[in-house]
């Protein structure tokens, strides 16, 4: 098994309705690394920091048996910096302030020791950053992931339907299935989606679940009513953390394991949006992730008989 994840390593500052931060640890491959590290050991990350990224969480990606020989450093440059405020409904987002820094002319570098990938994460970046990691691994892995926005659809369609072809699992929000789709039913953006290269897809729709698709099956998994969300920022990134992981542990790419690993990775961003930031996933037992996991099954466990039908 050997799991790259691509993505964001960056600063946020986040403010919801529970209360405010200053710049805190963020970033997609942040979020996905940390989410997978509790399935599978030596994660390897694709991503560039500025000098100014703290060595606390460099080592502590040591810590948690994450590989950053792909991590470049930039001397002298400032990281990727993103900052916004979400609303009452914690649903919707204003953005607040971007700074590109680092990632503006962002070129990723795969490192020898990466190049057993068998398993590829690509979380949130320009399309066209996304395409060159594919392009620069010797050997196409067993299972290629895509993470994107509506944001790349808007300014970036051509290049994002370029990397779409190429990988086998996309996952979207159900806003984005929408618009990249033009469909507004789900089970007919998912129809059409799936024609565009994927074999499956993840349309994420935040508290309500999310829904996993093929040709020919659909699979509902519920989100874990919560008592109290503090910030969503991430949870979609973890969720892609978790389900990766899982299948990379289990190296089972059936459809009934996917349905496990979408479990999986809905009970780590669960996790994630009780805290700001990464502050709940950097400590979790494995205790508290199986009891999560339980939880998640129980929503779903029932025995029902459904009655005969009366003689005329």
């Amino acid at each position: 098994m050997s799991l790259v994840n691509v993505g964001t390593v960056a600063f946020d500052a986040i403010e919801t309705p529970f209360g405010k931060t200053d710049k805190i640890i963020g970033g997609a491959c942040t979020y996905i690394s940390l989410a997978a590290s509790y399935f599978t050991k030596q994660a390897k990350i694709v991503s560039v920091v500025g000098e100014d990224f703290p060595q606390d969480v460099l080592d502590m990606f040591k810590e948690k048996d994450i590989i950053t020989e792909g991590l470049q450093v930039k001397k002298g440059e400032k990281t990727f910096f993103w900052s916004g405020k979400y609303h009452n409904d914690m649903n919707s987002r204003d953005t607040l302030d971007t700074q590109l820094n680092v990632l503006e002319n962002f070129d990723p570098i795969i490192p020898d020791s990466y190049q057993d990938c068998e398993y590829l994460m690509l979380g949130n970046l320009t399309p066209a950053t996304q395409l060159k990691v594919i392009q620069r691994l010797k050997n196409r892995p067993k299972l290629i992931v895509l993470d994107t926005m509506n944001f790349w659809m808007e300014v970036a369609m051509d290049d994002l339907k370029k990397v779409i072809q190429e990988v086998d699992v996309l996952t979207i929000n159900d806003e984005e299935a929408r618009l990249l789709s033009g469909e507004y039913s789900l089970r007919k953006a998912a129809r059409k989606i799936l024609t565009m290269g994927p074999t499956t897809l993840i349309i994420k729709k935040g508290e309500h679940g999310a829904l996993l698709f093929n040709e020919e099956k659909v699979f509902f998994a519920p989100a874990l009513p919560l008592e109290e969300v503090f910030d969503p920022t991430g949870a979609g990134d973890t969720f892609a953390g978790g389900f990766i992981g899982h299948l990379a542990a289990t190296g089972d790419l059936s459809w009934e394991n996917m349905k496990n690993a979408i479990i999986m990775g809905s009970a780590m961003a669960s996790f994630t949006v009780e805290k700001f930031g990464i502050e709940r996933l950097r400590d979790l037992t494995m205790e508290e992730i199986a009891d999560r996991i339980n939880e998640f099954a129980e929503l779903t466990n029932f025995s029902l008989e459904f009655p005969a039908v009366a003689e005329q």
